[in-house]
């Protein structure tokens, strides 16, 4: 299957430093590092819905600090195939049959960031879809509390919101 990615705006610290379709490649800037440098707590909340294959998900970045970020991408894999078109808005992209990844732009020191909305359609109508959301590039910080960037959410197909 070959899928058709349209990059507008993608974080290019992330494309730069070899982030492709099969996920994180190399070293330098990702999330989890425990290389000196600036320490940072990214987190991610939100509401995710589905009704009839049609998914609205709304993220919202964090930083708890200390410092500052100035970029990072989280990256949001749905458990079921999305359809083949997708419209995405500007930071965003496409990386796979089931993978968006997007940008958050810069992240004060225990600051918020702006919210990250999609709209997106499955291929066929699940009754029920997973997402799993993580940072894969935070631009060099060192991030000591993995557990509030990464998150797995089962949403059931009632059009309720279901928040993380």
């Amino acid at each position: 299957m070959r899928v058709r990615v349209r990059v507008r705006g993608l974080v290019a610290g992330a494309v730069a430093a070899g982030l492709g379709a099969a996920g994180v490649v190399g070293s330098g800037g990702f999330a989890g590092a425990d290389a000196g440098g600036p320490e940072a707590d990214l987190a991610y909340h939100g509401a995710v819905s589905l009704d009839r294959g049609r998914i609205d998900l709304r993220v919202t970045p964090r930083n708890h600090g200390p410092s500052a970020v100035d970029d990072a991408t989280v990256r949001l894999t749905w458990s079921a195939p999305l359809a083949a078109r997708q419209q995405l808005p500007d930071g965003c992209a496409r990386v796979g049959a089931r993978v968006v990844v997007c940008r958050t732009g810069a992240l004060a020191a225990d600051g918020v960031g702006e919210q990250i909305g999609l709209r997106l359609r499955l291929r066929g109508a699940p009754s029920e879809v997973t997402l799993d959301l993580g940072t894969v590039w935070n631009g060099g910080v060192v991030d000591r509390n993995r557990g509030n960037d990464r998150q797995r959410v089962l949403v059931l197909d009632t059009g309720d919101a279901y928040y993380f």
